[in-house]
């Protein structure tokens, strides 16, 4: 996949979102930024701390901002972008929300399978399943970049410390 500036320029700010998640209380490394029209209507990283809520992903917060700001949960024809590729649940809210494309960084086989549902499911399911031919899902953007926000796929963390299993 070709990838445009503009796609480089709104991940980059995905990952200046990951890095501040990073290192703010109750927050963590996963950015998200929704783009439409060349405007971000969109932003947030992982709340799921902060606010002591599961669904408090990323894409979400992006999403719900999304929706206030435009005051309509609908999302068509707007692009997200993400650092890491989004889980089940971010994916479903992506097709509920009728997003046109996705964007992700760092996908399964960059980062360690602690931040993926133990199953071996795959966001494309989801989209192929909702038959969503409207909605691209496009991966590896910046990959490198954005796995280095996560723990790698060989690194050795004890069961008790991680999360999703």
């Amino acid at each position: 996949m070709p990838w445009t500036l503009d796609d480089a320029t709104w991940m980059n700010r995905a990952i200046g979102l990951a890095r501040e998640g990073a290192v703010r209380p109750g927050m963590n490394p996963i950015g998200c930024v929704i783009v439409r029209n060349g405007e971000v209507i969109g932003e947030g990283c992982n709340e799921v701390d902060l606010h002591h809520d599961a669904t408090a992903h990323a894409e979400i917060v992006a999403m719900r901002r999304a929706g206030q700001m435009l005051e309509c949960q609908e999302l068509r024809d707007a692009v997200l972008y993400t650092t890491l590729q989004p889980c089940g649940m971010c994916t479903m809210a992506s097709i509920w929300a009728k997003i046109g494309r996705i964007v992700y960084g760092a996908g399964r086989e960059d980062v360690h399978a602690m931040y993926f549902e133990d199953r071996h499911l795959d966001t494309v399911d989801f989209i192929r399943d909702a038959f969503r031919n409207d909605l691209s899902l496009e991966g590896g953007l910046m990959a490198r970049e954005c796995a280095t926000l996560y723990v790698p796929p060989d690194a050795d963390v004890p069961k008790d410390e991680q999360f999703n299993r």
